[in-house]
C-alpha cells in the first residue's frame, strides 16, 4: 500500500522546490531589469565643465581638399611593401622619406618640432609644448603595407591611387598610410595656423610593422627609453566607428579598444624515413600531420566572453540596441555564456569569444611517387585576454596528443595589459570628447582590438594604450584589411585630419574635470 504521509511529504518538497526556483527566477529578472533600466555606464564627462572650450576650427576651400587628397593618393602610390622581416622595399621607404618632407613642408621646417630617422626609415618627430611640466602622449601610425597582386581582383590597380565613386583606393588607405598622412596633414595645417601646443607630443611612424615592428617601433621605444620618456597615453590604429556592423545595434559606435590580442605561430612538424609510393606505411608524415590539424580545427579553444575588455564593449553598448537585446547586454554577469554561443557562430565576432586558431601554411613532399620524409604546418593563434601563451600551448599539446607531431614555438606573446576607461582615464575621455565633438550623437565604448599593432611595443612607456582609427566601416570594410579593394571614402579621411587636429588641442588641459554623473554598479 501507498503511504500517503509519504506521498505528502513528497508533494511538499516539490512545492518548496519549485517556489524556490520561482523566486530565484523572479529575483533574477528584478536584479537584471533594474540593472537594464538604471545602468549608464556613457554618461562620463560629456556634461563636464572642460578646462578649453574655445578650438580653432580646420576649414580647408576646394583647393586644399583636393591637394589633401592628392597628397594621399601620391603616397599609396609608393610601393612601400614589407613581405619579411627580412624583405622590405627600402627604395620605397627612401621615397617615401624624400615625398613626406615635399607634402609637409611646415612640419619639417618649423622650430617646434624636431624629426629624427630611426632604424634608417622609421620617423620620430617630437612637437615641442608650451607647458615642459605637462605630460607628453603620443600617437603611432605605420608607413609600410603588405603585399597586393596586380591580378588579384581589385576595382582598380592596388598602387595606382585611382578614385573611384568617392572612394580612393589602394593598399594602405585603411592599413595605415591614412592615418601616417591624416596625422601629419593635422600637424602641418595646426602648424600653419600659429598654434603652439601647450602639451608636448611624439608622433612615431614605424616602417615594418607588417612583419611584427620590431626594427621600427622597437627601437623607436629604444630611444625613448634612453631618454627617459613616460607618456600620458597612446594612441595607435586598431578600431573605428562601426555602422551597421553589429547586428542590432541603433546607429553606430566608436570602439575606442583598451587592449590587444596576443598572437603565436606554431610550427607542427612530423618526420619520418622516406620511402616509395609503392609501398606506402599505414601512416604518412603528410596523414600525421593532417590529423593533428583537423584535430585543432575541429576543437577550438574555450569559449572565454566577458571575461575581456569586450564585456565592458557591450555593457556601454547596451542601452543602445533593441529589446530583448539591451536586456541581454546590460547583464553579462547572466547571459554571457548565450551571447558567446551566438557570437561564436560568425566567423568576425567568434574571434571576441576565444584565442582563435588558423592554419596558415602546410608544406610537405617533392615528387608524387615518393613518401614525404617531412611534412609542417604553420598555425596562426590569436590569445584572447584571458588567457596566455603558456596556457594556449598547452592546449595545443593535449588536442594534437601525438608524440610524433613536434610542436615548435616560431614567435608569440601575451595578450597586451587592458588600459584604463574610466571618468578619470585622460587618454580614453580625450580621444572620446574628440570623436563627440564632431559626432555628439556617437555612442562612445570601450573595445578590443583581435589584430596586432606597433603599439605592444610602448606597455613599458605608458599604462594607457589606445587603438582607434575615427573612420567608420560598414558591413564588408573588415575584409578590406589586407584584402582587395582596400579604400577610405573622401569623408572619412577628410575626417581623419579634422579628429587629430581637434585632438591636438583637447590634450592642451592640465587635468580632466569633475564628471556631473556617476556610473552605475551592481
Amino acid at each position: 500500500m501507498t503511504d500517503p504521509g509519504k506521498k505528502f511529504r513528497i508533494v511538499k518538497f516539490l512545492k518548496i522546490i519549485i517556489s524556490c526556483a520561482v523566486l530565484t527566477i523572479a529575483s533574477l529578472l528584478t536584479v537584471a531589469t533594474i540593472r537594464t533600466l538604471s545602468m549608464d555606464v556613457n554618461a562620463g564627462l560629456q556634461l563636464a565643465n572642460w578646462e578649453k572650450t574655445t578650438n580653432l576650427s580646420l576649414v580647408l576651400d576646394r583647393h586644399e581638399r583636393e591637394q589633401l587628397f592628392a597628397n594621399l593618393k601620391d603616397a599609396i602610390r609608393i610601393r612601400t611593401v614589407s613581405y619579411s622581416q627580412t624583405n622590405l622595399n627600402t627604395s620605397a621607404l627612401l621615397l617615401f622619406d624624400r615625398f613626406i618632407r615635399k607634402a609637409f613642408p611646415t612640419v619639417f621646417s618649423s622650430s617646434k618640432v624636431k624629426h629624427e630617422l630611426v632604424a634608417n626609415y622609421s620617423h620620430l618627430f617630437w612637437v615641442q609644448g608650451s607647458r615642459p611640466e605637462l605630460q607628453p602622449y603620443m600617437l603611432l601610425a605605420h608607413t609600410d603595407v603588405v603585399p597586393a597582386s596586380e591580378d588579384d581582383a581589385w576595382e582598380v590597380p592596388p598602387f595606382s591611387g585611382d578614385e573611384k565613386d568617392g572612394f580612393i583606393y589602394g593598399r594602405g588607405t585603411m592599413d595605415d598610410k591614412g592615418s601616417v598622412m591624416g596625422i601629419l596633414a593635422a600637424l602641418e595645417y595646426i602648424l600653419m595656423k600659429g598654434y603652439t601646443p601647450q602639451r608636448g607630443f611624439y608622433i612615431g611612424l614605424g616602417h615594418d610593422e607588417e612583419v611584427h615592428g620590431l626594427n621600427g617601433a622597437v627601437n623607436i621605444v629604444r630611444l625613448l627609453k634612453e631618454r627617459g620618456v613616460k607618456l600620458l597615453f597612446v594612441l595607435d590604429e586598431g578600431s573605428a566607428i562601426l555602422d551597421g556592423i553589429l547586428k542590432g545595434l541603433d546607429g553606430p559606435a566608436a570602439l575606442i579598444a583598451t587592449s590587444e590580442k596576443g598572437a603565436t605561430v606554431l610550427k607542427l612538424s612530423v618526420s619520418m624515413p622516406p620511402s616509395h609510393a609503392s609501398m606506402p606505411p599505414r601512416e604518412t608524415t603528410i596523414g600525421i600531420l593532417a590529423a593533428a590539424v583537423k584535430r585543432l580545427e575541429e576543437n577550438p579553444m574555450k569559449r572565454l566572453f566577458g571575461l575581456g575588455p569586450e564585456g565592458g564593449m557591450f555593457e556601454h553598448l547596451a542601452h543602445k540596441f533593441r529589446f530583448p537585446l539591451n536586456f541581454v547586454m546590460s547583464n553579462l554577469w547572466l547571459f554571457a555564456p548565450l551571447i558567446a554561443r551566438i557570437m561564436e557562430r560568425n566567423e568576425t565576432t567568434n574571434a571576441f569569444v576565444r584565442t582563435t586558431t588558423a592554419v596558415t601554411m602546410f608544406n610537405a613532399g617533392v615528387k608524387e611517387n615518393v613518401i614525404a620524409s617531412y611534412a609542417e604546418a604553420f598555425v596562426n593563434m590569436r590569445i584572447h585576454s584571458a588567457q596566455t601563451l603558456k596556457e594556449v600551448l598547452e592546449c595545443v599539446e593535449s588536442t594534437v596528443g601525438d608524440p610524433r607531431v613536434k610542436i615548435e614555438v616560431v614567435y608569440g606573446f601575451d595578450p597586451l595589459p587592458i588600459s584604463p576607461y574610466d571618468e578619470t582615464s585622460f587618454g580614453f575621455q580625450i580621444i572620446k570628447k574628440t570623436v563627440l565633438d564632431m559626432f555628439p550623437s556617437m555612442i562612445v565604448a570601450p573595445g578590443m582590438c583581435i589584430a596586432n599593432t606597433d603599439s605592444r611595443h610602448f606597455k613599458d612607456l605608458s599604462s594607457s594604450i589606445y587603438r582607434f582609427t575615427p573612420a567608420i566601416y560598414k558591413p564588408g570594410d573588415a575584409q578590406r584589411f589586407h584584402g582587395i579593394n582596400e579604400r577610405t571614402s573622401r569623408e572619412n579621411y577628410e575626417g581623419l585630419v579634422q579628429f587629430f587636429f581637434r585632438l591636438f588641442q583637447n590634450c592642451d588641459i592640465k587635468k580632466l574635470p569633475e564628471s556631473h554623473t556617476s556610473v552605475h554598479e551592481l
